[in-house]
């Protein structure tokens, strides 16, 4: 049950806007998939009435949920109905024009996270809005003792991409830099901003001791190792887990054993 009597609550958001939520928000609309899954997990499953179609975790509230479009492409015919009284979006993943719209007969509330330490005061704000503010901060304190207890490992250069044709990576102002960084992987693109496109002779000019392919947005496999033989021919590479790299909510638990593995098994060195 949330915690009635802690509203109402006042929180500013990403774009400095001061948001007020007068109770305990009954039908709430998460916009980004890493929050609907902080949203299950803070045991809000009856309260979220809408969520996108990239929302896949948990992977049984698509059926159960109104999807209300992409993170980029949101259906305000679908929105409507729903009556929502608090909806959750990101500066990154959602247009200004979209939250302008929804603000209209909502109340919005915008993150911007940029690194592990953003993604702990994102869960904690999330909990104190949606009224399960002891939940929040257990998950909160549990991610940050696990990256906490993360051995310093010893720095390897690395390039990692995110997508293909053209091959994009991740500049150092993004949260899956600070990941890398917390696991001693050494971002060689970390002087570019955001996701720039990179081509096979960028990568060698690079000079990356391995090579990381996201399984995520773009699902890179094994099959597509060719492609850098030539260019990068010893250099090892691995396709490593995308949603334990950029989601910012619970699955945050398991990165730091994930980034010790990776270390440990694909790229130890002798």
């Amino acid at each position: 049950m949330p915690d009635r009597h802690a509203f109402p609550i006042a929180a500013t958001d990403a774009r400095g806007q001061r948001i007020v939520v007068e109770e305990a928000p009954q039908r709430i609309i998460s916009l980004v998939p890493s929050q609907t899954e902080l949203l299950a997990h803070l045991g809000l499953d009856e309260r979220v009435v809408g969520i996108t179609r990239f929302c896949v975790h948990p992977k049984d509230w698509k059926p159960r949920k109104g999807i209300v479009g992409g993170t980029k492409q949101l259906n305000m015919k679908r929105i409507r109905p729903l009556a929502p009284d608090l909806v959750l979006a990101n500066k990154e993943e959602n247009t200004p024009e979209m939250v302008e719209a929804l603000e209209a007969f909502a109340p919005v509330f915008v993150t911007d996270v940029a690194d592990v330490s953003g993604a702990l005061s994102m869960i904690r704000t999330v909990g104190r809005l949606t009224g399960t503010a002891p939940q929040a901060d257990t998950l909160a304190s549990a991610i940050d003792a696990g990256f906490a207890e993360l051995r310093p490992l010893p720095p390897l250069r690395a390039a990692y991409l995110i997508w293909r044709r053209p091959y994009m990576t991740v500049g150092g102002d993004t949260f899956i830099h600070d990941v890398m960084t917390r696991g001693g992987l050494v971002n060689v693109f970390a002087e570019a901003s955001r996701y720039p496109e990179v081509t096979l002779t960028d990568l060698a000019a690079a000079r990356p001791e391995v090579l990381l392919l996201a399984s995520e947005p773009f699902p890179f496999r094994e099959q597509h190792f060719d492609e850098f033989h030539e260019t990068l021919p010893d250099v090892p590479l691995a396709v490593v887990d995308g949603e334990l790299f950029s989601w910012y909510g619970p699955r945050l638990l398991q990165t730091p054993e994930y980034l010790r593995e990776l270390r440990e098994r694909a790229f130890a060195r002798p």
